[in-house]
């Protein structure tokens, strides 16, 4: 097992891609830390991590709150007693195009996509200092590297991930802790659940492989980067898309 003794904090992980990285973190032997500000996807989250004999701990939280952050990092090193991995993977969207975009739509996804990482990583950076290592795993997009229409608060959210992960990993490098981003590209979770089924279909014919991505394909490279089978990867930002930018 890839990640045997390693404790890692997920955020949003009660669904989607957060949610198939907290199972796949278990199944790969760490114990994992279920941050999410929904209560009962939490709970729900903790019990399907649970089952797959992995240590957990299961905390509500928001990324936007900087306090609640905080003691979700102290709780971890309290059960754990220390902390290895975090997986920055909360975000939402608040779609609209420029000149429809509301000041609350740009605020609220700036809040949790960008801010929220910075919280994150500030929280338990003191911990990972002091042992001289640990991994930061930020999620980015591929519209953070290519923009998309509708989403110019999105991908300034995602393009400044990509900007934390270049500068930590300099910052953090040599401290033993390395800094690495994922760009997925159009992956099945419940974000896209209010697209209709037309657009959707014209997104799946812009991928070579014909078909969206599946949450634990995203998973699969988080597991991978957070391993030390990733010990020399450092300030990259790996775009996992089938392709869809070739």
């Amino acid at each position: 097992m890839r990640l045997k003794h390693k404790v890692s904090i997920i955020t949003g992980a009660a669904q989607g891609i957060g949610l198939a990285t907290a199972l796949k973190f278990a199944e790969e032997g760490a114990s994992v830390v279920v941050c999410d500000v929904k209560p009962d996807g939490v709970d729900a989250a903790a019990a399907m991590v649970r089952a797959r004999g992995a240590a957990v701990l299961g905390i509500v939280a928001n990324v936007t709150d900087r306090a609640a952050l905080d003691a979700v990092a102290q709780q971890a090193q309290v059960r754990f007693g220390r902390i290895d991995v975090l997986v920055n993977n909360a975000g939402i969207t608040r779609d609209a195009r420029l000149q429809k975009m509301t000041l609350e739509q740009f605020d609220s996804v700036i809040d949790v996509n960008l801010r929220g990482v910075f919280h994150a990583t500030q929280a338990v950076l003191p911990m990972m200092l002091e042992q001289q290592s640990g991994v930061i795993l930020n999620a980015s997009s591929v519209v953070g590297i290519y923009g998309n229409y509708g989403q110019t608060n999105y991908a300034a959210s995602k393009f400044g991930v990509i900007g934390f992960t270049k500068t930590w990993a300099r910052e953090l490098g040599p401290k033993g802790i390395r800094v690495n981003a994922v760009a997925p590209g159009f992956v099945e979770t419940p974000i896209l659940a209010s697209i209709p089924d037309k657009v959707m279909q014209q997104m799946r014919e812009q991928v070579p492989l014909h078909r969206l991505g599946r949450p634990e394909e995203i998973a699969n490279v988080y597991a991978f980067l957070a391993s030390d089978e990733a010990s020399y990867v450092n300030g990259a930002v790996i775009e996992v898309s089938g392709g869809m930018t070739v």
